[in-house]
């Protein structure tokens, strides 16, 4: 697990903030050449103030970013016991996990009460240690979509198993109750 501190982010943030402030100095640069070569008004040609305004607008938000920076560097410190008590969440369930033992015997009764097809898939997410991609079941028991779907919202109603979703499928997690 990666846990950004503030004072890194802060780093990152000034960083970005150079970065902008070099494109600003580039574009300044650039189009004032352009400007000296095309405008035959000299000082008083209209292009110089628009120049002006934009490389200001640059350097502003430039600054404004350095400062947000700044601020994550010196002031936001990371708050330690949110850190510790995330750490010793996950801790929990790994252990919770480790200590299920996954078997057709725990869940027999049960395996007996479904029609074959839910049977089928509901051992199937036994043999993955209790979770499995739906989009795997699919390939696995050659079921269609839509018949995994429909035979999971019975699973699911029974309070059996669960669904997550992860990116563009379900994960299917056994519940222990």
């Amino acid at each position: 697990m990666i846990i950004m501190r503030n004072r890194y982010v802060g780093i990152i943030v000034v960083g970005i903030s150079l970065l902008i402030g070099f494109l600003v100095w580039l574009f300044n640069k650039s189009l004032s050449n352009i400007v000296n070569d095309s405008c035959s008004h000299g000082p008083t040609c209209p292009m110089w103030g628009s120049i002006k305004f934009e490389t200001n607008v640059g350097l502003g938000l430039m600054v404004f970013v350095v400062l947000v920076g700044l601020y994550l560097i010196i002031f936001a410190k990371d708050d330690p016991q949110i850190v510790k008590e995330v750490h010793r969440e996950t801790r929990i369930v790994k252990e919770q996990v480790k200590s299920k033992k996954l078997d057709k015997a725990h869940f027999k009764n049960i395996l007996h009460e479904l029609d074959p097809e839910a049977r089928k898939v509901l051992e199937k997410v036994i043999e993955n240690n209790g979770s499995i991609f739906q989009s795997q079941l699919v390939e696995d028991l050659d079921l269609t979509k839509v018949k995994i779907t429909r035979i999971l919202d019975r699973l699911e109603g029974k309070g059996l198993i669960e669904r997550k979703r992860r990116g563009m499928t379900n994960i299917v997690l056994l519940k222990y109750d």
